[in-house]
């Protein structure tokens, strides 16, 4: 009962902080709210994990309602709960544990930083310009009519003291540290509201069921516009990893039960599906709310539970008190969310941990603050595949000339990235002028279609010449015939066994014996005394 009460009252200007960020009215975030809570929170796919309206969608969100309409909102969520559900059914949901740590990060700070300036504005009771770039530079314009306006000065110290208050609240001593810092200022901001002579902009709320839109068949028509459907499966990726991630950071927290991935991502879907059908705001697992959860001692999904009933019941009994509640203070809020999700922190981490994580992880954010978030999540994912094929791609390579022989000896993985080294290497090998090549390739652990045709080509054209023996040792000689028990040269215990290629060499070629006895149809073997 005590941690439901903790966490509605965490959710409470996060609801409606998140709402206001999302160019919507603050009714749908509260309504969000209540189905994270009742609905997702009696599912059995997390335990302690709370839901509601994500600070890290609001920027799509916004420009979801921007482009296509807030009735359409209702239908983008909807199928995006369904899609959720779906993928939940085939047993997809640990599919989105596979990403890059790097990418995820990216993904995070790409949504903070945008978030952060988006929400300034607010602050200043000013309306922000418009896309991210623009938003930041837009910053000493919004200073400069912030200071020419007595009323906007003091929103801005009421949103500044907020956020100020945000960081320091966890360093005040004894049991007022486990009250809610966003409570505090919000209980704050109103009481400098409520003085005369502030006029400053506060929230408006209206009736919670009223605010209800079911969408209809037109919004439903909307579905055949491509963009409404890129927006959806956005929606759908997104809002599902940020769950199934916050899902395996709660599990760190506690030691209950773990999360069950795909009945969460179903638990998700279903919620997504209510909301959509109510015209709310889409919904995931949310850090901030879960670990407050946590930390008030919950061990039940019924504090979870309880505190959408809460959400509901003051939403209904007491509207006119969330009407005294400044946008300032809640834009304060926010940016503080977006500085946690930003996490500068975590760059120089990265930094000294790992440069090309690092590279991976700067270019996500970059994208994703100069496009849009779908652009630079595929972006990033692109980039984390090429860095993990290049450090797989680890290759040897080296060439050296023993006697009449030009050898070649690989190591490692040889694909199509590495073909490069492996074609001078070949071209250093045919120019040393030697009468017979070696190329050794057992140590080769894995080679791809490419690789092993360029080296085929190569062997092919070298014995068409008639003028130097080639002799192939291939990766994978477990696969090869077993040489005969009882050879007929008799090599003593020192000999060492090498797996010639099958072709039978050309009579008379330079290194090999004039009847090509030392290859058949089916390979043969070479027994070689090794000297200590």
């Amino acid at each position: 009962m005590t941690a439901s009460f903790v966490v509605f009252l965490v959710a409470l200007p996060l609801c409606i902080g998140v709402a206001v960020a999302s160019g919507t009215p603050p009714e749908l975030g509260i309504i969000s709210g209540v189905v994270g809570g009742l609905v997702v929170g009696m599912a059995r796919g997390s335990t302690l994990q709370v839901s509601g309206p994500a600070a890290g969608l609001a920027a799509l969100v916004a420009e979801a309602v921007l482009e296509f309409g807030l009735a359409t909102l209702g239908v983008i969520v909807l199928m995006s709960g369904l899609l959720q559900i779906g993928l939940g059914l085939i047993k997809l949901g640990r599919m989105f544990q596979a990403i890059s740590i790097a990418v995820v990060q990216g993904m995070l700070a790409g949504i903070g930083l945008p978030l952060m300036f988006s929400q300034i504005y607010p602050m200043a009771d000013a309306k922000a310009v418009g896309k991210p770039i623009e938003n930041m530079l837009g910053v000493p314009e919004l200073i400069g009519g912030t200071l020419a306006d007595p009323q906007k000065a003091v929103a801005a110290a009421l949103g500044t003291a907020t956020v100020v208050l945000s960081f320091l609240w966890k360093k005040v001593p004894g049991p007022a540290r486990k009250v809610p810092a966003a409570l505090v200022a919000v209980a704050g901001g109103m009481a400098v509201a409520a003085l005369p002579g502030v006029e400053i902009t506060t929230l408006r709320v209206g009736n919670l069921l009223a605010s209800v839109q079911v969408p209809g068949p037109a919004q439903f028509a909307a579905l055949a516009n491509g963009a409404v459907l890129t927006t959806v499966l956005t929606f759908t990726v997104i809002a599902s990893a940020e769950s199934l991630f916050t899902a395996a950071a709660v599990d760190r927290m506690h030691n209950g039960e773990r999360t069950r991935y795909n009945s969460e991502l179903i638990a998700q879907g279903a919620g997504n599906t209510l909301c959509g059908l109510l015209g709310a705001l889409p919904m995931t697992a949310v850090v901030a709310r879960s670990s407050a959860n946590v930390q008030a001692g919950a061990k039940t999904r019924l504090s979870r539970t309880l505190h959408g009933l809460w959400l509901l019941a003051f939403a209904l009994l007491l509207p006119n008190v969330l009407a005294l509640i400044p946008i300032s203070v809640l834009a304060g809020v926010l940016v503080h969310s977006g500085w946690k999700l930003f996490a500068p922190g975590e760059f120089p981490k990265m930094w000294r941990q790992d440069r090309g994580e690092f590279a991976v992880m700067t270019l996500t954010t970059v994208v994703i603050v100069a496009t849009a978030l779908l652009e630079g999540v595929l972006v990033g994912l692109a980039a984390g595949i090429v860095l993990a094929a290049l450090r797989m791609s680890q290759t040897s390579v080296r060439t050296e000339v023993d006697g009449d022989t030009a050898k070649l000896v690989m190591t490692g993985n040889v694909t199509f990235l590495r073909l490069p080294k492996l074609i001078d290497a070949l071209e250093a090998v045919a120019a040393a002028g030697m009468p017979r090549i070696r190329l050794d390739l057992t140590g080769v652990t894995h080679w791809d279609h490419a690789c092993r045709s360029q080296v085929d080509e190569f062997v092919a054209q070298r014995r068409a010449s008639g003028e130097v023996r080639v002799e192939l040792l291939r990766p994978n000689t477990a696969n090869a015939p077993a040489p005969p028990v009882t050879p007929p040269s008799a090599p003593g215990p020192t000999a060492e066994w090498f797996y010639l290629d099958p072709t039978p060499p050309a009579d008379g070629l330079p290194g090999g014996p004039p009847d090509g006895s030392l290859a058949g149809p089916a390979g043969a073997y070479e027994a070689r005394t090794r000297v200590r």
